[in-house]
């Protein structure tokens, strides 16, 4: 490849960097904003929030076809080749945290409607480790950082942890005052999408290790 060529696919590679970085900013904003949607009670940014979900949607094509494009163009080999092909995956990810934010949003504006069951105390905690995981996550993978990448992974335990404490707490409040299901349902399936916000992030986190280590850690655990 001669020294122009070199430089125009060090450009592509940066590029497709860049734009997996906007929609990781993108994401932790659905983040954010669910949560925050949830907690103040504010229906209007629930459904800003479930609308912006177009705009993860948008990236994640425009990624795929400019990762297609230089698979195409510059047949890069190698640990480029594994940058690109691992980019592909990640994109589908940070889709899906997108999706789960969505669904937060969405069981917000349900639950705004009715009296609050309880102030939202390990909800917060959890949806803030998701984010920080999700960040962490993209920012080993633009670095090729495999140790940050392996923090990711344990954290997901602190996540699953307090998800089994929220379900534990939700159960209980269920079994002695019936009035309660239906809020406790809807927060119930909210914990349960951070944790899956937190094992999209894990998945990144997975990818970059393999990527920088060509070590495929999954279903290893955190511990691997």
């Amino acid at each position: 490849m001669t020294k122009h060529l070199m430089s125009q696919f060090d450009a592509d590679l940066k590029e497709i960097r860049s734009m997996l970085l906007e929609m990781g900013g993108k994401v932790e904003k659905m983040i954010t904003d669910s949560m925050k949607a949830l907690i103040e009670r504010d229906t209007e940014l629930a459904l800003a929030t479930i609308e912006y979900d177009h705009e993860i949607n948008r990236l994640e094509v425009e990624i795929d076809e400019r990762c297609l494009e230089v698979l195409a163009l510059r047949q890069p080999t190698a640990r480029d080749l594994r940058f690109i092909t691992l980019a592909l995956k990640i994109v589908t990810d940070l889709e899906r945290i997108g999706d789960q934010c969505r669904n937060i949003a969405k069981r917000a504006t349900e639950l705004n409607y009715l009296p609050p069951l309880k102030p939202y105390i390990d909800l917060p905690r959890m949806a803030a480790i998701a984010a920080s995981m999700v960040t962490e996550a993209l920012d080993a993978f633009v670095r090729g950082d495999d140790e940050l990448a392996y923090g990711v992974c344990r954290r997901d335990d602190e996540v699953d942890l307090l998800n089994e404490q929220i379900q534990r707490e939700l159960l209980t409040f269920m079994i002695e005052d019936t009035t309660t299901i239906t809020r406790a349902i809807q927060i119930t399936a909210i914990a349960k999408c951070l944790e899956r916000v937190a094992d999209h992030a894990t998945n990144v986190a997975e990818m970059v290790i393999f990527m920088v280590k060509g070590k495929d850690i999954r279903h290893l655990g955190s511990g691997a």
